[in-house]
């Protein structure tokens, strides 16, 4: 894949990012485990505009949480069929029960029945320092890009991959 152009700011660099991962209601989470482990783990988006920062609810006696507590470098990566978005940041645990309703929703009930006051439920906030992204044209494109590649013999240029410095 080819690179986007260097001349991105980290404004236009988080917007691109905030695109692709808008839309996404799944992420995997990955934590470090006690023993130093990677632990990865499905955790459902909870808030829909991207502005750097990633909410996710938990069960307060969860493996997910002591992890974050011990050591709160963690990864959270989201992706489709064209587009990948690999997102490194710092993980607190928040206990704020205003924060708790207000991202409250009718899925999360499923999880979690008794509701945004139960004093087992916190909430997982990522602060993204960085982020890397992959993006394709869509299958197609990939498929003419990649066929092509291999009868040219160039190299396979089929959509952008950027690193990007998070505000």
């Amino acid at each position: 894949m080819s690179a986007t152009p260097d001349h991105l700011s980290a404004d236009e660099g988080t917007r691109k990012v905030a695109d692709l991962v808008k839309g996404h209601r799944i992420a995997m989470l990955t934590s470090i485990a006690a023993d130093g482990t990677l632990v990865s783990r499905p955790m459902a988006l909870q808030e829909i505009e991207f502005d750097g920062d990633l909410w996710f609810f938990a069960e307060r006696s969860s493996r997910k949480v002591a992890n974050v507590a011990a050591n709160a470098q963690v990864n959270v990566t989201v992706g489709s069929a064209t587009t990948w978005v690999s997102l490194t940041g710092t993980a607190v645990v928040v206990d704020n029960p205003e924060r708790k309703r207000e991202l409250w929703n009718e899925a999360v009930k499923a999880w979690y029945p008794d509701g945004p006051d139960d004093d087992g439920l916190v909430l997982i906030k990522v602060v993204a320092d960085s982020a890397e992204y992959w993006d394709t044209p869509g299958r197609l494109a990939t498929l003419v890009s990649y066929a092509k590649a291999r009868v040219t013999g160039q190299r396979y240029e089929g959509g952008e991959n950027a690193r990007v410095e998070m505000e």
